[in-house]
This record gives C-alpha cells, structure tokens and sequence, in this order.
C-alpha cells in the first residue's frame, strides 16, 4: 500500500502523526534480511592448485569490459586465402549481423535506463466540449451546463535516487551490454575456428585425393605389368585377377573423396555468406601452412581470452546489480513535481488574464504492506544470480577441460608424427633399395610397386596426422579465445 506525504498537509495537528508513518515506515520497509545470493563463483587459479573454489562475488563489483578475443588469430597459420575466407564470414555470415543486432538492443535498453537519472519534462494541449454534472462539485451556472474546457500545460519530474535504484538499474543495463558484446565475440571466435577448421579439412582431403590417385595410377601399372606377362606366358589367370581385385575399391575410394571435396566446398560458402560457390577456390597445401608451437603446458588464467566466460561474468554483474535495484524497492521513492499551464472554461478564454495555473511539490512514496511482493522479488532475482553463477562456474570447468583436452591430443599427435615420421623414412629406404635392385636387373617390377605402395600409406598417414594437428591448433586457439601462447 503506498503512502504519499505532500508538503500541503491540511493542518499543523496532522503533521506529527504523518510523521510518525513515516518513521515507522523506514523503520520497517527496508526488510530484506536473509535474502540474497548463495553461490560462490570458481576461479581460474582454485582450479590450478586443485583446492574447492571459495572466493564470493563482491556486493558491488566493479565494472569489466568483456575481454576481446586477439585480432586476426587465424593469420598466425601464414595462408592469404584462408584469411579472405574468415574475413569473408565476419562480414557476411548472418549470426554476425544478429549478434551486433543484440548488441545494439542491449545498449538501447541502457539508455532507456540512463533516463531514468534525468528530469522529464511533458507539454499537453487538449480541448473539451462537456457537460458539467448537477450535482457535483461544480456551482451553477457551470452545473448541469455544457461547456468548452482549455488546457496547456508543460509538467516536470525529477526522482532522487537516494537509495541507489536507478543507479543499480543502470549498472544492470551496462553489464547487459557487457555480455551482448562478449557474446558478439564469441561468435565471431567460434565461426573464425569453424571457416578455419574448414579450410584445413579441404586441404587434407586434396592431399588424401592426389595421394589416392597416385596410388590407383600405380595399381593400374601393376596391372598392366601382369597382363603383359601373362601374354608372355610368365603368369598365371589367378596372378591377373588378384592384381585386378583391388582397383575397383581404389576408385571408389577417389570419388569417395571427390564427393568429400564438394561437401567441404560447400560448408565453406555457407560459412562466408553463400548459398553455394567456392568452386574456383584455389586452396594452398597442407605443407604450406604455418604449423604452430605444442604448449607444454597451459596456465588457466588464459581462459580469461574466452568471450563466452567474459559474457558469463557479465551476466553475474548483471544480476548483482538487479538484486541491489530490488534491495532499493523496500526504501522510500522521493520524486518532486511541477507543472504550470493555461486552464479555462471556454476556448476563447485561454488567453486571458487569470488562466495561469501552476504547482510544484515533492512527494514520498513508500511500501508499507505490500502482500511480501518486494520480497519475492527481491528473492527472484538472488535466484537468478545464483543461476547465473552456476552457470560461470560450469563454463569456466568445461574450458578448463577443452583446453587440456586439446593439450593432450597436441602433445600425443607430435609423438605420433615422429613414430610416423620413422616409419615413411623406414618405408623410403625399402623403395629405394627395391628401385636400385630393378634398375640393375635384380628385382621385379612388382616388387618395386609394392615399395611404392608402402610409401604411399606412410605419407597418407603422415597427411592424416598433419591435419589432426592443424586441426587441433585450432581448436586450442578456440579454446583460448585466440589466446594460445607456447609455455
């Protein structure tokens, strides 16, 4: 129930007793006692010793800008085409254009509470044709009668915001805007990581394609080879087949990737903003890509790059700051009004002398029983801050984990390249010996295919390898916001 105390009490005896609501009022309305967050947000360095995350959000946290993901991380990779291609989706993908879009709500929505700390000023005109009643507060010969009424009038507000409510709605709003930003970020860094990833894949399955049709070039010597001969009567029939058996499975296998290429192509060009293209897309190699430094080891104070945790501490910012604009509620609203205008019956009598009208007064309003909706509001909102934090610390763990997950695969797949890096130079040596044997008339020309063959499995697992690391680097950089730095 709201209580409005004016400076125009009707008489000297009432003022004690509204004096007296009012310090009782104070004295009770701001009961909020036992209302408040519960959740304790995790930290980078608890999770680093392995200790239980005890530090408590700060009341009144200080503002933080959303942390920018580094410029242009993908350019460490050295490849131009792969650069025009994610410059390609920042500006033309869709979710871009919808995240900035967020953005810009989110700071309408702030200078909408930004007005909430100026005075308002309002100007009316209104003309009326009425029938004033008999029998109200009117006198003849305005009662019973019909009349023209005239009103101009400008009127002014202005709230004090002594208790900090729109100040808190404020701080609420910006940090809205914080998190609209850092989630503008995040998805430029996701889609970034996504083109990039894309790219790679392309990469890997043209090597896999020039690797697959070397080999089916050799498998069809082989099998020129056999046919010969056999019509010169040194192999059998069975000899013929068996040569023959694995060339439909190597064609297959080439369309197989020529079908992989396209898909690829295309997942490309819908990243960039198109429905389809990408066809005269002349990607670099594999071998031409900067490969990046495995990280020993990662400090997880780098998960402080990551966009998403940004916006996710924004958001809790965000909700501290309405719990202190709904604490505010429970305390007195102190405004002061004014107006002043023209006011007469009849429209031609606007103007005259004597149609001035003015006023201007503060008035006090404030919860005395309001059925305890101020207090489940004020515990709505200390649930969503709970909510909110949370969800903090559940994001900032599965980062934690992203990161050394792709740790691990790094380091792992750097032990594989060099096992397989021995492996294709064993398999080298194999077909050079098997080359020198029949240029010298020692060994057959089977013999010197099979080599041929061997080396060219070692260097479609050496493309495969080069590829899942190409791949995970990225995703490293994803990981850490574009932050990676060797340790």
């Amino acid at each position: 129930m709201p209580l409005s105390i004016f400076h125009t009490l009707p008489a000297p005896r009432y003022r004690p007793a509204a004096w007296l609501v009012l310090a009782l009022s104070l004295g009770g309305c701001a009961n909020f006692a036992g209302i408040g967050p519960k959740a304790r947000m995790a930290a980078t360095n608890d999770l680093a010793a392995h200790r239980p995350a005890v530090p408590t959000v700060p009341a009144t946290p200080a503002p933080s800008m959303p942390v920018e993901p580094n410029t242009a991380w993908w350019t460490r990779f050295g490849d131009t085409q792969l650069n025009a291609l994610v410059q390609q989706a920042l500006q033309n993908h869709p979710n871009m254009r919808l995240a900035q879009a967020r953005v810009e709500r989110a700071q309408a929505l702030t200078e909408a509470s930004a007005s909430n700390e100026k005075p308002g000023v309002n100007a009316s005109v209104d003309g009326t044709r009425q029938r004033f009643s008999a029998n109200g507060i009117y006198p003849p010969p305005l009662a019973g009668g019909v009349y023209e009424t005239a009103n101009a009038q400008l009127s002014a507000s202005y709230e004090w915001d002594l208790f900090g409510k729109n100040r808190a709605a404020l701080d609420s709003a910006l940090g809205q805007v914080r998190a609209a930003q850092a989630d503008a970020h995040a998805a430029e860094l996701l889609l970034a990581a996504q083109v990039t990833r894309g790219y790679f894949n392309l990469l890997r399955l043209n090597a896999l394609q020039s690797l697959a049709q070397r080999n089916l070039d050799q498998r069809e010597q082989l099998v020129a080879l056999v046919q010969s001969r056999l019509a010169a009567g040194l192999d059998s029939p069975g000899e013929l087949r068996s040569s023959e058996s694995s060339l439909p499975e190597l064609r297959q296998y080439t369309e197989s990737l020529r079908e992989q290429q396209a898909l690829a192509r295309n997942a490309l060009a819908a990243l960039t903003g198109q429905a389809l293209g990408l066809q005269d897309l002349k990607p670099g190699t594999l071998a031409n890509i900067t490969a990046q430094a495995t990280p020993k080891a990662l400090p997880l104070d780098v998960l402080a790059n990551r966009p998403d945790i940004a916006a996710a501490r924004a958001r809790v910012e965000a909700g501290l700051s309405d719990v202190e604009a709904a604490k505010a509620q429970f305390y007195p609203n102190i405004n002061l009004v004014a107006f002043a205008g023209l006011n007469s019956i009849g429209f031609g009598n606007i103007s005259k002398t004597g149609s001035e009208q003015w006023g201007v007064g503060p008035a006090v309003r404030m919860p005395i029983f309001d059925g305890g909706r101020l207090r489940a509001q004020l515990k709505t909102k200390s649930a969503d801050v709970d909510m909110a934090i949370e969800s903090y610390n559940a994001l900032v763990i599965e980062a934690a984990r992203d990161v050394g997950d792709q740790v691990a695969t790094l380091q792992s797949l750097e032990r594989q390249r060099e096992e397989q890096r021995v492996g294709q130079a064993s398999a080298q040596v194999l077909h050079d010996i098997a080359a020198q044997r029949f240029a010298a008339g020692l060994g057959s020309r089977a013999s010197l295919l099979n080599a041929q063959f061997a080396v060219l499995n070692q260097e479609r697992q050496g493309v495969e390898l080069i590829a899942r690391t190409l791949d995970a680097q990225t995703q490293l950089l994803r990981a850490t916001g574009g932050g990676m730095a060797a340790h």
